[in-house]
């Protein structure tokens, strides 16, 4: 079993990933939560590739993306942890895939996922003809993906174009090489990205989004409220403890906090976007879990982790 906090502790400059390891071992937890919902009896999303991607990875990976957590035994509050993440991924995979209904319906063509990570949209949601999906991530998991999702006969809904390329390099020019058109509207998702990039890093990104994206582009993200608070010492012992049963019972370690930049300063994403032209229409996350009827902020256990909002963004204005 592979303890994160002891092996990385901190992140370092130029560190890149299996889908296993490091930040890649934490888009099989989301894909895991995924997989979950979908096999509700009435899930919020459905996500038909979720289980396929988790279970590739190894039976105590398939266990994690199951129906029923029986791995965790009959500890009430680990019980209402996991399906706490698993209404919390829901409500975020619902709204993501609303954003690109949206987006669709209004005729854009050309979608950009960064940090793509397990991400299977390309693959199921309904795509108007002639849409471009590229996706964006470290190069072995974009290989595990698209190796995986074709060994089980997934055909993309889209076009599906895999820019393999670290979001700290020139992810612009590799983009451009794979076809894309920065004048064309542009959807663009940064969905569980931003922790996991410094603050400075985060701010350049958006001015790289900004800068190839034509009038009436859009732009979709998840951002966090890093308060200080949320990661004393002693926060994240709690939060650390609350990974016990899956570390125990299924040798599986995805420790968020000892691989996010919780120490950086950064401007909220909300912010600094409608400072730059964009027109940013943001939720509490905890507002948006109480309207699809999924509540969470009654449960103490939530207030460890439940700290993000959800925005979208249009900028009509000239860019560049």
């Amino acid at each position: 079993m592979t303890d994160l906090t002891d092996v990385r502790p901190d992140r370092a400059d130029g560190d890149s990933w299996d889908i296993t390891e490091s930040v890649g071992a934490t888009a099989l937890g989301v894909a895991a939560s995924r997989a979950a919902e979908t096999a509700q009896p009435d899930p919020l999303i459905r996500d038909e590739f979720a289980f396929l991607l988790v279970a590739a990875a190894g039976p105590a990976w398939a266990q994690l993306a199951g129906s029923e957590p029986l791995w965790i035994g009959d500890d009430p509050n680990a019980r209402r942890i996991h399906e706490l993440a698993r209404n919390y991924q829901a409500v975020r995979t619902h709204y993501f895939d609303d954003y690109f209904s949206e987006v669709a319906h209004d005729g854009i063509r050309q979608v950009v996922v960064l940090a793509a990570g397990l991400d299977s949209r390309a693959y199921r949601l309904d795509w108007p003809v002639g849409t471009t999906v590229f996706e964006i991530d470290q190069p072995k998991v974009l290989q595990y993906k698209t190796a995986t999702l074709e060994a089980h006969g997934a055909v993309a809904r889209a076009r599906y174009v895999g820019v393999p390329i670290d979001l700290r390099d020139d992810w612009p020019a590799a983009l451009a090489a794979a076809g894309f058109d920065p004048a064309q509207p542009t959807a663009w998702l940064a969905e569980g990205l931003l922790p996991y990039l410094p603050g400075e890093a985060q701010d350049r990104l958006f001015e790289l989004v900004a800068a190839h994206s034509a009038p009436g582009s859009r732009l979709a993200v998840e951002d966090f409220v890093m308060d200080p608070a949320r990661y004393t010492p002693e926060k994240r012992a709690e939060r650390r403890a609350q990974g016990e049963h899956m570390r125990t019972a299924l040798g599986l370690d995805i420790d968020t906090d000892a691989l996010m930049y919780t120490g950086d300063e950064r401007t909220a994403a909300a912010e600094w976007l409608a400072e730059h032209g964009w027109e940013v229409d943001a939720c509490c996350a905890a507002d948006e879990m109480d309207r699809l009827g999924r509540p969470a902020r009654a449960d103490e256990l939530a207030e460890l982790g439940l700290d993000s909002v959800l925005l979208r963004a249009r900028l009509d204005g000239e860019s560049r």
